[in-house]
């Protein structure tokens, strides 16, 4: 099923065609182009996925995908998918969105290319409105019951659709995301997940979406491993959801703009409300789409594109966050900017008489890490030397995410440390891990892993199976070693909670 293509061995137009793809795309455009638009994904589904039982009065669906300059043989493969996977009675409609495309291709020609298709219709915007406003463009434009969401890079596969509507319609205050399966960006081979891979979604306090693994609670639930599981949060992309929830959620925010953010604050508001009125955010184990899953972004990134993302958030922060936004606003040093007005979200809350998001933090997702919970906070330094651990958990600096003594800056980062009742050190996600070949601590994504336990004791040792954090001669290296009592073995870690600081203003009034 993959599409390997070999640079070195494709002619002089060819190499040209395949650059401008990963240019244009960020994906291998040129072997896209090489596989059919209606190319065949075997049946993934598991176990008693392969043999369900549906009510036999699903309502349709409407399935509406936007895009934004999309490769053409990725947009049709992703419409072809739908038609030749989804029972022509589930299906009331697919809405193209053109959100304002400057390729030729998805102008006329995809108006000609889909005037074949049965149940097709495209929609092309004046003027950019981003992913937000362009679904609810969709929206608009159909009267299902029903609406699913996509994107335009994806292949749906076999029975994907049923276990989301029967979702819905058991409840229609459920909001039921898909498995979502990797299509490799280079070849476009399709790489489901397995059952017991399974993700669900999270987040971080820089409000960035994370997958982590379900928690033992939700692995034993009725059913398992084949019932829907609950999600704190869904990715945003792939999602179906009953018209009149939607509508009683407020929809989106339509003052956010381009994309960023609506998907945690779907989540968020969709958790708070639903979770007191028997309503869900779930995944469907049963229902698999594969994804184009792209290294980085094909547009131009821009301080207006980052700011227009932050924007995005901090609404999100101010409407729903109450005073757990702190964290995400330390997160950028508090410079906060213009987000405009957000009286009438705020009043969506309250007339949704939504819980608080500590509610939400304490019972939808307690395996959040909420510094103010920490056992002990703050810089880690060596009691006779002013040295501090350091270490730094950006993908850009690998080179550092090993832990060293650093002269104490007092400022946070790379030295802001919490010590968890799950006996982690950590910051934001990532815990201190140990290799027990070298006896090195680096920074990892935290799983609960063993390796990720450490103690800090009375006499102020950092001791992980009896060994000791300790800094070498050069107050540079540190590692693990017998406990000796030395100096350089004893560490102050304030053994208080955590909370941000709270002297900072907020601009308020709207972005021109």
């Amino acid at each position: 099923m993959a599409f390997i293509v070999e640079r070195t061995k494709l002619t002089e137009y060819e190499r040209e065609q395949y650059d401008s793809g990963w240019t244009n795309h960020a994906f291998n455009q040129f072997a896209s182009d090489r596989i059919s638009v209606r190319r065949h994904i075997a049946d993934v589904r598991e176990g008693l996925c392969r043999s369900p039982s549906f009510s036999s009065n699903l309502p349709p669906t409407a399935v509406i995908i936007c895009f934004h300059n999309e490769c053409w043989s990725t947009l049709l493969r992703s419409v072809h998918s739908v038609l030749d996977t989804t029972p022509e009675n589930l299906l009331k409609e697919i809405i193209l969105v053109d959100d304002y495309s400057t390729y030729d291709y998805l102008k006329l020609p995809l108006d000609q290319y889909v005037k074949q298709l049965t149940k097709v219709k495209v929609i092309h915007t004046e003027k950019r409105e981003g992913l937000i406003r362009a679904r609810l463009i969709g929206m608009n434009a159909t009267t299902a019951e029903v609406l699913t969401f996509l994107d335009s890079h994806i292949e749906c596969t076999e029975g994907w659709l049923e276990p989301l509507l029967e979702c819905i319609h058991a409840n229609h205050s459920s909001v039921v995301s898909p498995v979502i399966d990797r299509i490799h960006d280079d070849t476009f081979a399709y790489d489901p997940l397995m059952l017991n891979d399974i993700r669900v979604g999270g987040f971080d306090w820089d409000l960035s979406f994370r997958w982590h693994f379900p928690p033992q609670r939700d692995l034993s639930r009725p059913g398992a491993p084949y019932s829907p599981i609950n999600t704190p949060t869904i990715a945003g992309g792939l999602f179906s959801i009953h018209r009149g929830f939607f509508e009683r959620l407020g929809f989106y925010d339509q003052q956010m703009e381009i994309w960023g953010g609506e998907n945690l604050e779907l989540s968020f508001k969709a958790c708070v409300i639903t979770w007191m009125c028997g309503g869900s955010l779930k995944i469907h184990p049963c229902s698999h789409i594969g994804h184009v899953f792209r290294a980085k972004s094909p547009y131009a990134k821009s301080d207006d594109a980052e700011k227009i993302v932050y924007r995005n958030l901090i609404r999100l922060a101010e409407v729903w966050m109450d005073k757990y936004k702190g964290y995400f606003y330390e997160k950028f040093d508090f410079a906060l900017d213009q987000f405009g007005d957000i009286s009438e979200r705020k009043a969506l809350r309250a007339q949704l008489q939504c819980r608080s998001f500590g509610w939400y933090l304490d019972n939808v997702f307690p395996e959040m890490f909420v510094p103010s919970k920490a056992l002990a906070s703050g810089d880690i330094e060596n009691r006779q030397l002013a040295i501090c651990i350091d270490a730094s958990i950006m993908k850009t600096q690998p080179h550092l995410h090993i832990l060293q003594g650093y002269p104490c800056r007092r400022q946070g980062g790379n030295q802001l440390w919490f010590w968890t009742h799950n006996r982690e050190i950590r910051r934001q996600n990532k815990c201190w891990t140990v290799d027990e070949k070298s006896l090195l601590v680096s920074m990892f994504r935290c799983q609960g892993r063993s390796v990720q336990k450490f103690e800090y004791t009375k006499d102020g040792t950092l001791q992980y199976k009896n060994l000791c954090i300790e800094l070498d001669s050069n107050n540079v290296s540190i590692y693990l070693a017998y406990c000796t009592g030395m100096p350089n073995q004893v560490w102050k870690f304030a053994r208080i909670a955590y909370s941000p600081p709270v002297g900072y203003t907020i601009a308020s009034s709207p972005i021109r």
